[in-house]
């Protein structure tokens, strides 16, 4: 069956941009008898990505910077170099960070949705302090770089940024538990700048069923479909990533506004809970969302979503053989892992997955939310934030047009964003939900 194209595609498609890289033109004068060694050949695919990226670079749904700077630095960031990062790591004996200003500025980022995520465990008032001083720690290292990042709040501010060679700054809250059951926190945490909300992280909320807890729900509670009818209402986005596959259909029945999943995969190429089932995938060019597409390793590739639950297995397995015996475990399984080497994750991984929504759905719905900051490293030549170009570069090789590309870098999240706004300026004297508050 022959897919409608979303309105907002047409005026891009009619244009007929041309797939092709201008090569930088020669100075006047310069010599090439200079250097008398073999030209390397350059990859046209790479230049038709980056020829695609230099128009409408990344917008990217997700990058956990913020939690990085509170577990390494304790937030205390005014001697923070955040130009380069890649010395990083000694201070907490772990990987240097994935994200810096020279590597976003490589990897043609444009736009970035900052994480202010904080523990799904914490109790919900705790929750709801950490929040804040996250949203305080990213304000101030986007205001310590006037000249490579710009706050943003809006689409618009979002096209502003790029045109001036900033990478534009959003920020969106990875869990529900951040506003502590309460619509009167959610207003005041859109007030701050947040501008998406995940509605869950890894366990439930009381009012919202994550993917990988346990449900007490349902899906959502009525409170829980109130807190999406005044994210509606606010112009925030409905963010889906992390919730449970009911919750998504909730959501998407009450949603008036396009939604988003900030990072995620489809469940048809891997079966992780965290990932978009197909039930939910063909009811987005209904609702207008986007999936961007996750880099995490164990999302995109099955036969690593498999290693690990075997390694799962035999861990258990040898616990209940050698009951306190600690140092017998990790040498068995220690052998284990030598037997049985992690299946690598490659871009073309994730580049099926962007395969699978285009085919079932259509190029518009697919933004990239590539999760770095947040995972111990992406797919190999994706393992931080100059891989975007290479990504693009699979796709070019998979038959994508610069259309397409320019549509999955940016173009389709922006639009997401501008109707949000729309929705909320439509509904803009519809007053604020009220509900009771629990003594």
């Amino acid at each position: 069956m022959q897919r409608q194209m979303h309105p907002a595609v047409l005026s891009l498609a009619v244009c007929g941009l041309c797939l092709s890289a201008p090569l930088a033109a020669q100075d006047e004068g310069e010599s090439m008898a200079e250097d008398m060694s073999p030209p390397v050949e350059a990859d046209p695919a790479l230049q038709a990505a980056e020829a695609a990226l230099n128009i409408a670079p990344i917008f990217d749904g997700h990058n956990d910077v913020p939690i990085q700077l509170r577990s390494r630095f304790d937030n205390q960031i005014n001697d923070f170099d955040f130009v380069d990062t890649t010395d990083t790591g000694p201070e907490a004996n772990r990987n240097p960070m994935h994200t810096d200003l020279m590597r976003l500025a490589e990897g043609k980022v444009g736009a970035q949705y900052w994480s202010v995520y904080v523990p799904a465990s914490l109790p919900e008032p705790q929750a709801v302090q950490m929040t804040i001083e996250q949203i305080d720690v990213m304000k101030r290292l986007i205001a310590r770089y006037p000249d490579a990042l710009a706050f943003a709040e809006t689409a618009d501010d979002v096209e502003r940024a790029i045109a001036d060679g900033r990478v534009a700054s959003m920020l969106g809250m990875e869990g529900g538990h951040s506003i502590g059951s309460s619509l009167a926190v959610l207003r005041q945490m859109h007030d701050l700048g947040a501008r998406y909300m995940t509605l869950t992280h890894g366990a439930n909320t009381p009012w919202a069923d994550s993917a990988t807890d346990d449900p007490e729900h349902g899906g959502l509670t009525d409170f829980g479909k109130d807190v999406v009818r005044e994210m509606n209402r606010l112009g925030m986005l409905v963010d889906l990533s992390h919730v449970s596959e009911e919750a998504m259909h909730d959501a998407l029945d009450v949603a008036r506004a396009p939604v988003i999943f900030s990072h995620s995969g489809v469940r048809a190429v891997n079966g992780h809970a965290r990932n978009v089932p197909d039930s939910v995938l063909e009811r987005l060019p209904e609702n207008g969302g986007i999936v961007m597409v996750v880099g995490l390793p164990g999302f995109l590739n099955d036969d690593q979503r498999q290693w690990y639950a075997e390694r799962e297995a035999e861990l258990a397995r040898q616990e209940s053989l050698f009951r306190g015996q600690p140092d017998v475990v990790a040498g068995a399984m220690a052998i284990w892992d030598e037997a049985n080497p992690m299946p690598d994750t490659t871009i073309g991984d994730m580049a099926d997955h962007i395969d699978h929504i285009r085919d079932t759905i259509g190029v518009e719905y697919i933004g990239i939310g590539g999760d770095f900051d947040g995972m111990p490293t992406g797919p190999t030549g994706f393992e931080d934030v100059r891989g975007y170009p290479k990504l693009f570069a699979e796709l070019v090789r998979r038959g994508y047009s610069q259309v397409e590309l320019e549509l999955i870098a940016s173009r389709n999240a922006i639009r997401v964003l501008r109707e949000a706004e729309q929705y909320a300026a439509s509904v803009a004297d519809m007053p604020p939900i009220e509900t009771l508050i629990d003594d």
